[in-house]
C-alpha cells in the first residue's frame, strides 16, 4: 500500500508526463506563421527611421524596437497577418516615435497585401510618395498629423478598395487625388487644415461620407480661385445656406445635389456661374437668384418640391442650353423654349395640354423628355422638322391619334412613346434611323404586322412592342431575323401567331456570347467628369413580377418575353445558344412538343416561365444544373413523369407544377410508380452504411487505445522505478 504522499507524487508525475507528451506534439507541428519576405520587409522598414520622442507634449511608444530577426513577425507588436497566407495585412504604428521621410522605394511598399496602414502622429516629414498607390488592397489609410507637405499623390485615386482615408493636419497644398480616381467605396474622408488657397477644383461628390452629421461649409470661403466645386451627396444633416458660396467669384461649376439647402429670396450669386446642379435639395420655390445668372449654361433642379409654373424669365437667359426640371410638381402648359436649348428634361411633373408646335422650331434640340405628365392630343407632325434630336421620350401621357408616319430624325438613338393611346402602324420611316438603339412603344393601340424591317437596324439593343395589337407571324422565310446587339426583346400581350423554326435565334449574337455593350446614353462634361444626364427605363416581367429597369441595368439584363400570344409548334432548339439570357418568358401561348434539353445551356438564366402552353413529355433533369435559376413555372401544360429532384427545381412552390396531371413526386404528395421500392432500398442501404461505419469507429477506437498504451506503459515503468528506488 502506498501512502497518501506517494499517491500525490504519482498524480503529479502522471500530469507531467501528459503535459510533456502534449507539448512535444504541439512543438512538432508548430512553425512561424510569418513569411521570410514579409519579415525582411518589416525589418528594413524599421531601419528606415530613427526612433525618438519628438514632441514633449505627446507620448509615443517605441513599438518597432521590439521587432527581432528570427522570430515570428506575425507576433510582433502592432503587426497582424492573414492566418491562412502569413501575409502582413495590418500595420498600426500610430504614435510609434518614427522620425524621417517615407522614401519612394521604401520596403513598406513590398507589403503588397496590406489592408490597413496606420502611421498617424509620427514625424514622417516630407512628401507622400506616389508609390503609396502600390498598396492596392488598402482599405484604411491614415497619415494624420505627420508633418507631410506638397501635393497629395494622384496614385491614391487608384486604391479602389479604400473606405477610410485620413490625411488631416498636414501641410498638403492640393485638393486630393485627381477627380477621386476609383475611390467609389470611400465612406470616410478627413482632409482638415489643408492649404487650399490656390485650388481651382474640388470634387468630393458621390462618396456618401460617414461621420459628417454637421459640416462647416465656411471652410470653403477663402478659396478665392475655386472654379469647380462638387459636394454632392455628402450624407450630411446640415442645413446649408447657399449664400456661403456667393463669395466665390471665380466659381463656374457647382454641384450641391443631395444637400438640404436654404435659399434666400434676396440671394445674389456670382454671375459667372455656368453650371448649377441643385438636385434633391428640398427646394420648394423656384430660385429667384437665377434670373441674374446671365452665364448659366447648365441647370439641374430636378427631384425637388417646386410647384406652379416655370417662370418665363428663365427662358430669357441667353446661354441656357441644358435644363433638367424633372421630378417636381410643375404644372400648366409646356413653356416656350428658347432656340439655345439643347436638352430639356421635364419628366415626372404635372404639365398638361397639347405639345406645342413651337417645339419643332428648336433647331438645336438633342434631348426632349416629357414622360410621366398629363399631355394630351396627338404627336405633332412637325416633329419631322427635328434634324438633330437623339432622345425623344413621351412615355406615360395621354397622347392619342395615329402614330406619325413621317421620319422624326435620322439621328434618333432612343424613342419611347409607351403607355399612351397611339394607334395606326409603326412608322416604317424609322428604318432610316440607323443609330437607333432603344425602341419602346408598349401599351398603346398600334395595329400592325411584325416589323421585320427592324432587322436592318444593326445597333438596336432594346425592342419593346408589348401590350398592343400587333398580329401575324414573327417568322418569314423572306425576312429572317438577325439582331446582333439585341438584349431585350419583349413582344408579349399581342396577337402574334405561327411556328418558329428550330434556328430562329441563330443570329442573336449579344445574347449568345459575352459582348461588351455599354449604356450609350448621351453624356455631358460637367464638373470635370463625364456624367449621364438621363437614363432609359423599361418595365419587364421577371420571376412572375413586373420590375422597372433603369440606366445601367440595361447593360446587365438580357431577356426574351413572347408571352401572351398565339405562337405554336416546338420551342426552337436554338434557344439553347443564348447562353447570356437571364429571363425567358414563353408562357400563355400554344407551344407543343417537349421542353428542349438545350435550355440547360443557359447557365445565366434566373427566371424561366413556360406555363399555360401545351407542352408534353418530362421536365428535363438537365435543368437542375442551372445554379442561377431562382424561379420557374411549368404549370398548365401536359407534362408527365417524375419532377427532377435537383435542388433548384425542388425549391419551387408546388404551384409551379400545377395542372400537369401526369407529373408526380415532390413537391407533390403523389409518388411516382416504383418510388416506394426505391425508398425501401435506399433505407436498407443507409442502414448497412451506418453499421459499417460503426464497425470502423470501433476499429479506430482500438487503434487509438493501442497508440496511447505505449507512452502509458513507459510513464508507468518510470514511476515504478522512482518509487522502488
Amino acid at each position: 500500500m502506498h501512502s497518501c504522499s506517494e499517491r500525490r507524487m504519482m498524480t503529479v508525475i502522471w500530469s507531467l508526463c501528459l503535459i510533456f507528451c502534449l507539448s512535444n506534439s504541439i512543438l512538432a507541428i508548430a512553425k512561424d506563421l510569418c513569411l521570410p519576405d514579409q519579415r525582411d520587409a518589416l525589418l528594413e522598414f524599421k531601419n528606415e527611421f530613427y526612433v525618438q520622442e519628438f514632441d514633449p507634449h505627446m507620448k509615443c511608444e517605441k513599438a518597432t524596437e521590439t521587432w527581432r530577426n528570427k522570430t515570428d513577425c506575425c507576433s510582433w507588436n502592432r503587426v497582424s497577418c492573414d492566418p491562412k497566407t502569413g501575409k502582413v495585412v495590418e500595420l498600426d504604428l500610430m504614435s510609434s516615435c518614427l522620425n524621417g521621410p517615407l522614401r519612394s522605394n521604401s520596403s513598406l511598399f513590398r507589403l503588397q497585401h496590406l489592408q490597413s496602414l496606420e502611421l498617424s502622429s509620427n514625424n514622417i516629414s516630407g512628401i507622400l510618395p506616389d508609390s503609396i498607390g502600390n498598396l492596392k488592397y488598402l482599405r484604411s489609410l491614415s497619415f494624420r498629423t505627420c508633418h507631410l507637405f506638397g501635393k497629395i499623390p494622384s496614385s491614391l485615386g487608384s486604391l479602389s478598395y479604400l473606405t477610410h482615408l485620413d490625411l488631416s493636419y498636414n501641410d498638403f497644398t492640393s485638393e486630393g487625388p485627381d477627380s477621386g480616381g476609383n475611390l467609389n467605396r470611400l465612406t470616410d474622408l478627413q482632409l482638415v487644415l489643408l492649404n487650399l488657397s490656390s485650388v481651382t477644383w474640388i470634387d468630393l461628390g458621390s462618396n456618401q461620407l460617414k461621420g459628417r452629421g454637421i459640416v462647416d461649409f465656411s471652410i470653403f470661403l477663402h478659396l478665392k480661385s475655386l472654379c469647380s466645386l462638387d459636394l454632392s451627396y455628402l450624407n450630411t444633416r446640415s442645413m446649408v445656406d447657399l449664400s456661403f458660396f456667393s463669395h466665390l467669384m471665380s466659381l463656374d461649376e457647382l454641384d450641391l445635389s443631395g444637400i438640404n439647402l436654404k435659399i434666400s429670396s434676396t440671394l445674389s450669386f456670382p454671375s459667372a456661374t455656368g453650371t448649377l446642379i441643385l438636385a434633391s435639395c428640398n427646394i420648394v420655390e423656384f430660385p429667384k437668384f437665377l434670373e441674374n445668372q446671365t452665364s448659366l449654361f447648365y441647370l439641374d433642379i430636378s427631384a425637388n418640391h417646386i410647384e406652379g409654373q416655370v417662370p418665363e424669365w428663365l427662358w430669357r437667359l441667353p446661354t441656357l442650353s441644358f435644363v433638367n426640371i424633372a421630378q417636381n410638381s410643375f404644372s400648366g402648359e409646356l413653356p416656350m423654349l428658347p432656340n439655345s436649348i439643347y436638352s430639356f428634361i421635364a419628366s415626372d411633373n404635372q404639365f398638361s395640354g397639347e405639345i406645342p408646335r413651337t417645339v419643332c422650331e428648336l433647331v438645336s434640340l438633342n434631348t426632349l423628355v416629357l414622360s410621366n405628365n398629363k399631355f394630351s392630343g396627338s404627336i405633332p407632325r412637325c416633329f419631322e422638322n427635328f434634324k438633330t434630336i437623339s432622345i425623344l421620350h413621351l412615355r406615360n401621357n395621354s397622347l392619342s391619334g395615329v402614330f406619325p408616319k413621317e421620319i422624326i430624325s435620322e439621328t434618333l438613338t432612343s424613342l419611347d412613346v409607351g403607355h399612351n393611346w397611339l394607334s395606326g402602324q409603326l412608322p416604317k420611316s424609322l428604318i432610316k434611323c440607323t443609330d437607333l438603339e432603344f425602341l419602346n412603344v408598349e401599351d398603346n393601340r398600334i395595329n400592325d404586322k411584325f416589323p421585320f424591317w427592324l432587322r436592318s437596324l444593326s445597333n438596336l439593343q432594346i425592342l419593346v412592342l408589348r401590350s398592343n395589337e400587333f398580329y401575324g407571324p414573327i417568322f418569314s422565310l423572306e425576312d429572317s431575323l438577325s439582331f446582333p446587339k439585341l438584349r431585350i426583346f419583349d413582344i408579349s400581350e399581342n396577337h402574334f401567331t405561327g411556328v418558329l423554326p428550330s434556328d430562329y435565334f441563330a443570329g442573336w449574337s449579344a445574347m449568345s456570347s459575352v459582348v461588351d455593350i455599354f449604356d450609350t446614353t448621351p453624356q455631358v462634361h460637367i464638373l470635370g467628369v463625364f456624367q449621364g444626364y438621363y437614363h432609359n427605363s423599361v418595365v419587364l416581367t421577371n420571376k412572375g413580377l413586373n420590375m422597372e429597369l433603369v440606366g445601367s441595368g440595361f447593360t446587365i439584363y438580357k431577356t426574351i418575353d413572347v408571352s401572351g400570344n398565339r405562337l405554336e409548334g416546338d420551342i426552337p432548339e436554338s434557344i439553347g445558344i443564348l447562353k447570356e439570357l437571364i429571363v425567358l418568358n414563353m408562357s400563355n401561348n400554344a407551344f407543343t412538343g417537349h421542353i428542349p434539353p438545350s435550355l440547360s445551356n443557359l447557365s445565366n438564366l434566373q427566371s424561366l416561365d413556360l406555363s399555360q402552353n401545351r407542352l408534353s413529355g418530362s421536365i428535363p433533369p438537365e435543368l437542375g444544373k442551372l445554379t442561377f435559376l431562382e424561379w420557374m413555372n411549368f404549370s398548365y401544360n401536359r407534362l408527365e413523369g417524375p419532377i427532377p429532384q435537383a435542388t433548384q427545381i425542388q425549391s419551387q412552390n408546388s404551384s409551379s407544377f400545377a395542372e400537369n396531371p401526369g407529373l408526380c413526386g415532390a413537391p407533390f404528395l403523389n409518388k411516382c410508380g416504383g418510388e416506394e421500392e426505391e425508398e425501401e432500398e435506399a433505407t436498407k442501404q443507409e442502414e448497412d452504411e451506418d453499421e459499417e461505419k460503426e464497425e470502423k469507429n470501433q476499429v479506430f477506437s482500438w487503434i487509438a487505445a493501442a497508440i496511447g498504451y505505449v507512452p502509458g506503459v513507459f510513464c508507468g515503468l518510470t514511476i515504478a522505478h522512482i518509487l522502488t528506488s
